[in-house]
């Protein structure tokens, strides 16, 4: 991580894109996608009242190691860079691949660390290598395996290939856990996602770190019996090192052109089944649809496909169950810097079709 105390400020600049962070959502996913648009097009960021509206306002240490590991990827001059900074300013230079390592030092989450500068080195002249400590599996982030199982194929399909690797697990509060990404870039080229196509399988898989196995067998009943299934879907406890205490069970549906993850987090106080049972009505909700994409994967894939569509100047579609205020705060971000915009109609199942295009 780029710690060195002689390097330049970033000063005010004619093309700078200002944001005020505690707009809609108002939490991380305003940083972590303003800073990862101003890689990609080159254009300084000023962010005022970052995350004004929490609890602890500013930025925490998982937001201020993705500023750090944005300033180092896209050889930034950076102010504010602090904790429980509420403003900060960030210029960018160029887009640097190389083999990087950053430790969050909390369970802060490795995956929304990752997301943060991975699309900007999805347009860097060679292969990078990022390593990621902290933690891999905690509420409020998405788990290695939604990264791993499905947004990553997601992204494939754009043209780059990303391959991920999970070192060690890292559950709240110990952190710990460590996760490796490989970026090969390549040109992106969007595509179209409005049908799930054939149903190819279900599976889930509950995993248990310094504690009783029979916690994620009794998840994994829960999840069998709530969901109706037979024989044909694959259930499978398992027991894994790590430096605390942790669980989490994930409910996979692997589809023709998309797999979607859902996931209950372990929490003290919170019996097995009530944690599988969170993970179920997640599950439940998406398929009541036929949307293509659910609440948490239609939030990420937005950026990607803005990408696709400012490159190449095409306009997408794909279909999702209704916007969140994270995807309605990231489209607005979108626009801001890439100047791609959305509009989206109503299905009679209750889901829509989204198309991005540019003015």
């Amino acid at each position: 991580m780029d710690t060195n105390p002689e390097r330049p400020s970033a000063q005010p600049h004619d093309d700078e894109v200002v944001i005020d962070g505690s707009w809609g959502e108002g939490g991380g996913q305003i940083i972590r996608s303003a800073l990862a648009l101003s890689l990609v097009t080159g254009r300084p960021l000023r962010m005022t009242r970052i995350r004004a509206g929490r609890q602890k306002p500013g930025l925490l240490r998982q937001h201020l190691t993705g500023v750090r590991a944005a300033a180092e990827v896209g050889r930034a001059a950076l102010d504010g860079d602090a904790l429980g900074s509420g403003d900060l300013r960030f210029a960018p230079s160029e887009i640097v691949a190389g083999h990087y390592r950053w430790d969050i030092g909390s369970a802060g989450s490795t995956t929304l660390v990752a997301q943060t500068v991975l699309p900007a080195l999805l347009f860097a002249d060679r292969v990078s290598q990022l390593t990621i400590v902290g933690g891999t599996h905690n509420s409020m982030a998405p788990p290695f395996d939604f990264l791993h199982a499905a947004y990553l194929p997601l992204l494939g399909r754009l043209g780059p290939r990303v391959e991920a690797n999970l070192q060690q697990y890292g559950f709240y509060p110990a952190g710990g856990g460590q996760l490796t990404l490989t970026v090969h870039p390549s040109p992106l080229r969007g595509y179209d996602l409005l049908e799930r196509g054939t149903l190819l399988g279900r599976s889930a898989e509950a995993v248990v770190a310094n504690l009783p196995l029979e916690i994620a067998q009794r998840e994994l009943d829960t999840v069998r019996r709530r969901l109706d299934w037979d024989g044909t879907a694959t259930l499978h406890p398992r027991q894994v090192p790590g430096p605390g205490p942790g669980n989490a069970v994930m409910i996979r549906y692997d589809f023709q052109h998309v797999s979607e993850v859902f996931t209950g987090f372990g929490q003290r106080g919170v019996s097995a089944e009530r944690v599988a049972a969170n993970a179920v009505r997640d599950a439940r909700n998406y398929l009541r649809t036929d949307a293509v994409l659910g609440e948490y994967l239609t939030d990420q894939w937005l950026l990607l496909l803005a990408l696709a569509v400012w490159q190449t100047g095409q306009a997408h579609s794909f279909s999702c169950v209704p916007l969140s205020s994270h995807s309605t705060t990231h489209l607005r971000i979108i626009e801001q810097f890439l100047g791609v915009t959305c509009t989206s109609d109503s299905r009679d199942d209750g889901s829509l079709v989204v198309t991005l295009s540019t003015n």
